[in-house]
Order: C-alpha cells, then sequence, then structure tokens
C-alpha cells in the first residue's frame, strides 16, 4: 500500500513538471475596498470558447484557476452587484488582478436566487452534506444521521463512516467528550430543523484532536443567518408500535453588527427493542433469552446564540444549550435453560427491570474571531464548558417459574457527574505566495464520578449487593499543540503537519476495593494530504487526493468504570480499568468530480485494539459479562463510490457502495484470534420534483454479510419515503413520511470467540408513519440558499 502511494505521488508530480500551466488569481471587491465574498467567476477562453471554467471567491474575495497563458475574457456575477466583464491578457508576469464590483442597489433589492446546494459535496479534505431534504422527514437529528448517505448507526449509538471504529462527535467544532450513549441522547434533543450542515471528515488534519481514528463528524447548527428578523415554528409525529411527537420555535434577527437566535422544543418519544439470544453455557445445556424493553421519554431543549462584530476585523459570540430528558423505562426477559438436543427444561426465570432517569446537561461557548489581513489570515480562539447530570433509580425482580423459591428483589441508585472544560486558540497564515500556515494549542480537562449502590430483598430481609455496589472517579487532561502548511504547487496542493498530545487520565477506585490507574504519555501524531486537478471531464474537475494519518482513540469513562451495570440474572455490564489506547495509520487515495466524491480507496493499521466483547464469568459458567478488553491488531481495507445527476433540475439521485474488510490476529479471553470478515453496504438517496411546490424523497440503505465488532450479522437496511408539499408563498411546508417501509431494518447475528458462541435476532420500532408542518415567518430582504457554482441562474436573475 505504502509504494502505491508513493508510484501515485510521483506519477501526480512527474505530470505537474511537464504541464505548462499558470496560477491565475483573480480578487474582487466592493467601492468599500471589502471582498466581495461567494462572487460566481467565470474564465473564457478567446481561442476556444468551450474552454470555460468556473469559480468561486473565497473569503479574501480571491477565486483561483490553473490556465494556460493567453488571451481571455473574465465574468462574475454576485448578488447586490452589478455585473462584471473584462478582457484579460494571462502571461507568467501578469497572472494576479484586481478588479472593483460597482454596486446595484435595484437588484438588491429584487433579486430572489434560490439555487439548490448537492446533498453531498467536497471541500478539501471535508465532505459536506446538506441535511435540508432530509430534515422535513425527521423528527430529530438523530433520524437525520440514520438517513444520512454513508453513515451507519449501531444500536449503542455509535457512528460510523468508512472504518469499523467509531467517528468521534463534534457539534459546531467541538468534540463531545462523552460515551456514545450520551451523544445518541444529545442528537435525539437536537430538533431536526437546527442543523445548518454535517461535516465528515474521514483523515482530519493536524488541527484536529487525533483521537477520531474513525474520522469526524462534526455537526454544524444553525444560527443566525443575515436575513432580517425571522422564524419558523416546527410540529411532527411519527408512529410505529410507539410514536414520537415534537414541537419547536426558532427565532433569529440580524440588527446591523448583531446577531442573534434563540430556539426552543419539547418532544416526547418512545419505541421498543426485542432480542432474542440462544447462548451455550456448556457441552450440554444453552440458554434461551427473550428481552423486550419499552424507553418512553419525554425532552426539554433550548438553544441560543449571540454575535457581534465589535469592528471589520473583530467577531464576538457566545452559544449555549440545555436540555432536561425524563426517561422511564422497562424490560421484561424471560431466561430458560434447556438441554441441547432435547429441549428438555431445566429452568426457567422472568427478570423484570424498571429504570427512571433523570438527565441533565448545559453547554456553554465563547469564541472571536480577529481578521489579520484581507486575503484570509485569522487568529480565532474557542471556550467550552459542558456539564452533564444523571440520576438513575432501578428496581428489579427475578422469579421462578413456576415459583420453586421465593422471588428476589433489588433496586439501584447511580449517580453520574461529567464536566469538561475546553479551550482552543488558532492561527490562520496566509502569505502571498500562496502558502497558508496553520498553527494551534489546546486544553480538554475532564472530570466524571460515578456512584453506584444496590441492595437486594429475599425472603423480607434487605442486605446490601457488594458485587454491584461501586465508586468510581476519572479525571482526564489532554494537551495539545500543532502546526500545519499548505502549499500550492501548480495544480497540486501539498498539506502537511503533524499535532503533539499529552495524555494524563486518572481513575479511582473507591468501592467496592481502593484501587488506582494512571496513564501520563506523550505522542506524536503526523499527517500528509496532497491533491491534484487531473483532467476535465465534460467540463468538470477530476481531482485526486492522497491523504496520510496517524491518530489514537482512548477509551471513555464509560469504558473505564468498572462498576457493573445489571442487565439480567445471567448478564451484566462492567467497564475494564486497564484498557490501553489503541493507534491506527490511515492511507487514502480518493478522486472528486466538480467537487464530488466519486471514489476511495484506504487501508487502517490498528494495534492494541479494543472492542466490546462477552466474557464468561471466572466464578459462574451460566453468568456473562459485557466489557471491553485489547484484543491485539486488525487490518482494515476499504473502497467506496459514490455516483449522482447534480440537484436543480426536476430528478436527482445520489448512489453509493462500500466495502470494507477486517482481519483481527490477536487473543481473545487467552486464546488465539483470527478472525476475517467483509461486508458490503449500499446507500441512495433520490429526489423527484413534481411542480415548484411539491416533490417526492426516498432513500435507504443495505448492508450485506455485516459486523459489528465480532458480531457477525446477517442482510439488513431500510427504505423510507416522503411526499413534501408548500402552501402560503412556501411559507407552509407539509411533509408525510414513511420510515422502514418494508421493515428491513432488523437482523440476526452470530457471535463465536473464546469461550462465547451465540446467535440471536434484534428487532426495533423502525417502521414509523408521520408528518411535519414547518410555517416560516417574518420580512426577509432576500432568499438566497448558496450553491453559486449554479453560474446561469445567477447570470440571468441578475439581469
Amino acid at each position: 500500500m505504502k509504494k502505491a502511494i508513493l508510484l501515485l505521488v510521483l506519477s501526480f508530480i512527474a505530470q505537474n513538471i511537464f504541464a505548462q500551466t499558470l496560477n491565475l488569481s483573480v480578487r474582487l471587491l466592493d467601492n468599500s475596498k471589502k471582498p466581495v465574498v461567494g462572487a460566481s467567476v467565470r474564465l473564457i477562453s478567446k481561442a476556444d470558447s468551450t474552454k470555460t471554467q468556473y469559480g468561486i471567491c473565497d473569503t479574501a474575495g480571491v477565486a483561483k484557476f490553473i490556465t494556460k497563458a493567453g488571451q481571455y475574457t473574465l465574468k462574475a456575477t454576485s448578488i447586490g452587484y452589478k455585473n462584471l466583464g473584462k478582457p484579460l491578457t494571462i502571461t507568467t508576469k501578469s497572472n494576479s488582478f484586481e478588479f472593483i464590483m460597482q454596486d446595484d442597489a435595484n437588484a438588491l433589492g429584487t433579486v430572489t436566487v434560490v439555487a439548490q446546494k448537492p446533498l453531498v459535496s467536497q471541500e478539501d479534505d471535508k465532505t459536506i452534506i446538506d441535511p435540508e431534504p432530509i430534515a422535513s422527514s425527521s423528527t430529530s437529528a438523530y433520524e437525520i444521521m440514520e438517513k444520512t448517505p454513508g453513515l451507519f448507526l449501531d444500536p449503542d449509538g455509535n457512528i460510523y463512516i468508512s472504518s469499523t471504529s467509531p467517528a468521534t462527535i463534534y457539534i459546531n467544532g467541538r468534540e463531545q467528550k462523552m460515551s456514545a450513549a450520551d451523544i445518541a441522547t444529545i442528537l435525539k434533543i437536537l430538533p431536526p430543523n437546527s442543523i445548518q450542515k454535517i461535516e465528515i471528515l474521514r483523515s482530519p488534519s493536524a488541527k484536529y484532536d487525533a483521537s477520531s481514528s474513525g474520522g469526524i463528524v462534526n455537526v454544524i447548527l444553525k444560527k443566525g443567518v443575515k436575513i432580517g428578523r425571522t422564524g419558523s415554528v416546527v410540529t411532527g409525529m411519527n408512529q410505529g408500535r410507539f410514536g414520537n411527537q415534537f414541537l419547536s420555535l426558532n427565532l433569529m434577527n440580524t440588527d446591523g453588527p448583531k446577531n442573534s437566535y434563540f430556539n426552543v422544543n419539547y418532544t416526547h418519544r418512545n419505541s421498543y427493542d426485542q432480542i432474542e439470544t440462544n447462548r451455550n453455557l456448556s457441552e450440554n445445556t444453552y440458554l434461551a433469552q427473550k428481552s423486550y424493553a419499552t424507553s418512553p421519554t419525554q425532552v426539554f431543549y433550548s438553544g441560543y446564540g449571540f454575535s457581534y462584530d465589535l469592528n471589520p476585523k473583530w467577531t464576538f459570540s457566545v452559544d449555549g444549550r440545555g436540555s432536561y430528558n425524563d426517561s422511564r423505562s422497562e424490560s421484561s426477559n424471560e431466561n430458560t435453560v434447556k438441554t441441547i438436543g432435547s429441549q428438555v427444561i431445566r429452568s426457567q426465570t422472568q427478570n423484570d427491570v424498571q429504570n427512571r432517569s433523570n438527565n441533565l446537561i448545559v453547554s456553554q461557548g465563547v469564541s472571536t474571531k480577529y481578521k489579520l489581513d484581507t486575503i484570509g489570515s485569522e487568529l480565532t480562539s474557542d471556550f467550552s464548558y459542558n456539564f452533564l447530570s444523571n440520576k438513575n433509580k432501578q428496581n428489579f425482580v427475578n422469579q421462578f417459574i413456576p415459583p420453586t423459591q421465593d422471588p428476589l428483589f433489588g433496586n439501584g441508585n447511580i449517580e453520574t457527574q461529567r464536566q469538561s472544560f475546553v479551550g482552543q486558540i488558532d492561527l490562520k497564515y496566509k502569505t502571498r505566495g500562496d502558502i497558508t500556515i496553520e498553527s494551534g494549542l489546546k486544553t480538554s480537562i475532564l472530570s466524571f464520578k460515578n456512584a453506584t449502590e444496590y441492595t437486594i430483598r429475599l425472603s423480607g430481609q434487605t442486605t446490601l449487593d457488594a458485587s454491584r455496589t461501586n465508586k468510581f472517579d476519572y479525571d482526564e487532561a489532554i494537551h495539545a499543540g500543532y502546526v500545519q502548511a499548505s502549499k500550492k504547487l501548480n495544480s497540486i496542493l501539498l498539506k502537511i503537519g503533524a499535532r503533539v498530545e499529552n495524555t494524563n487520565m486518572y481513575g479511582h477506585q473507591r468501592i467496592p476495593s481502593d484501587t488506582t490507574f494512571k496513564i501520563n504519555r506523550t505522542d506524536i501524531f503526523p499527517y500528509a494530504y496532497l491533491s491534484r486537478k487531473i483532467s476535465k471531464i465534460a467540463g468538470f474537475d477530476l481531482t485526486g487526493y492522497l491523504i496520510y494519518r496517524r491518530s489514537i482513540t482512548r477509551p471513555v469513562y464509560d469504558y473505564l468504570n468498572p462498576s457493573p451495570k445489571y442487565i439480567d440474572q445471567f448478564l451484566y455490564e462492567a467497564g475494564n480499568p486497564t484498557l490501553k489506547p489503541q493507534f491506527t495509520e490511515n492511507y487514502e487515495a480518493n478522486i472528486s468530480v466538480d467537487s464530488r466524491p466519486i471514489f476511495a480507496f484506504g487501508k487502517n493499521y490498528t494495534h492494541d485494539i479494543f472492542t466490546n466483547v462477552i466474557y464468561q464469568s471466572p466464578d459462574n459458567q451460566s453468568i456473562a459479562v459485557r466489557t471491553y478488553d485489547n484484543l491485539g491488531k486488525n487490518v482494515e481495507t476499504y473502497f467506496r463510490l459514490l455516483g449522482a445527476i447534480p440537484p436543480g433540475k426536476k430528478y436527482f439521485f445520489v448512489v453509493g457502495t462500500q466495502y470494507n474488510h477486517n482481519k483481527y490476529d490477536g487473543q481473545y479471553q487467552t486464546k488465539p484470534l483470527a478472525f476475517s470478515r467483509g461486508s458490503w453496504s449500499f446507500f441512495t438517496f433520490h429526489q423527484l420534483k413534481l411542480n415548484d411546490v411539491s416533490s417526492i424523497t426516498m432513500n435507504g440503505f443495505i448492508r450485506l454479510k455485516g459486523q459489528l465488532q465480532f458480531y457477525e450479522l446477517s442482510n439488513f437496511g431500510n427504505l423510507n419515503l416522503s411526499y413534501n408539499r408548500s402552501f402560503l408563498a412556501k411559507k407552509l411546508l407539509f411533509t408525510l413520511s414513511a420510515n422502514d417501509i418494508f421493515f428491513t431494518n432488523n437482523n440476526r447475528f452470530t457471535l463465536n470467540q473464546g469461550t462465547i458462541s451465540a446467535n440471536g435476532f434484534r428487532k426495533s420500532d423502525t417502521r414509523r408513519f408521520g408528518f411535519n408542518i414547518r410555517y416560516n415567518f417574518g420580512i426577509k430582504k432576500k432568499d438566497s440558499q448558496n450553491n453559486m457554482m449554479n453560474f446561469e441562474t445567477l447570470e440571468n436573475n441578475s439581469k
């Protein structure tokens, strides 16, 4: 793999050396010498008018092209400005131009541009997802994630992009240092229309935390946009066996340099999980389990933000979110021990568990931006504080069928508290020679406390359950610094960098025994990125990318917390405080057409890999413990293929596939581990415009020979449909939706590792039918959905 990438790099460079091309830079300013951001620029060859290039002005008002010397015509358009047309003579000594775009007051008051954004686009090393087509048929941000092409969510709330390692979740560029279950809770809290875009970074640069071997999913929430005083009311519901309902209010306001927003949301949701499992206990017996659980939850959520332009260079922003969750879940577990072959029942028990959980989440952030010059250099700072408190009361009862002895009653009080502080300062400096230098410092501090107390009552006697009572504290401090630089070498963009992270982890178990663990280590994580415009196909730019990255995956506090969590009399969960971090090296080559990714091939080399495992208790073989452990090393090979008809016309679609092959080599519960499996995923999104006010969308996925850690999954997938219709001059949008129409998002699974041999079936409340209603109000100065690549639409509407 390394030799192949080296050969590809040499090929790129060789092609570049012999290509007689020039870097053209066009800068557009307004009458006050401020950059015209987002202007559409077209470069037309006078020798051959079919040779036309398109560009967009960046935050410095600069559009860049790679072309040859000669005679050209430059045309530019932007909302609120008169059309610009200029002849250009490009030579090796004259390849940088600056023009003034004149204000067009009439156009500013009358032009309305509604150009549809692509569902999937590529920006350097980021894939951008526009959630708008999906949000109208969803009741939460979590549902949007489930329907996003190329993302896969497992039942525990982990999100996967390219590999079998879960992605790291960011919200507004800030890492959420929480367990998968806590992050899933936050995503289920967020209203569906609160997301502006989703950024997917499969191989993040040195700017981002190295603890993201599975990539990064960055959820960018909507803030106040500069369209005056506006707002919306959104309500919706969907119904399966149980129902979800929500109601939200969103307000946004812009008053000169001041920009603010506020939203509030109420959600009531409920669903079920049904699992059937058969697990061998010995050569002659097996345990058959049937579990059915419901989880009704009420959520109150509020978010706000305020930004202020202190002057043309300084911007100050404050944002915050808060939520309160009230959850009451119930589960019923039927456990039967049978003789293999004869089906003779040896014993049968019934376990009923009730949980009452109250969850409070508060997030607060402050950020600043200082523009150092007019070509894009800037100094930014971001500070955030997060608080999460969870109190859970659990009651359970175990009884024999038929009753051969008194039932066992038990209850537990579980309290957790998590606080984190993150401070970050980043510098981006752009030189006149097309070199961009980035560097920064970051500190992340996390404090986690857990106290668990269980009691049991048998024959009227109540005693402390010492095997489940636990108290555990965990503190973490990670200090990091990075530097990276990028340079344009004619048609090649090269970016290299490195990140250094100092990790300090301290865990202290106080009950049942006083034990501690401590980790202090410093690691370096190099990064390299190369892109080159290879050629043109039917007028579209074909661009190739090569990426190398080293990353780390640290165990989160849930993985380390040894406190046992009661599931039933045959199974409990517990963390492993001796877990070591895992390291991954990623190599990827990918290709995009007109900023849309179409193909990627990569390899992940991981050592000290840790994952979810099930072990039999050394004291009682009928009891299993679900925990985490380091197992050895893994080599993962993958490729992606994506195709699409671009949006903007009556019909467009996105269809893609991904193949993953994993090969593990290590030990599982002291026994040799050799596990190899390949799986396919197919996903698609379609939209058909029936007329100007109505459309139909369809999206879905199918996974063949799926894998979840060491579980081998049967084929599964889902298909979703929605009908969208707008009324009242498009202020009112009504959506009918159907999720998992054929009820295929369920699967069978097998697990054969170590001393565990099990198989089963899992399904949940995924087939749902519902509707959403959104009403937009307020006076807009202009309605602009940015797809500035649609040059013809802009040009025609601005005449």
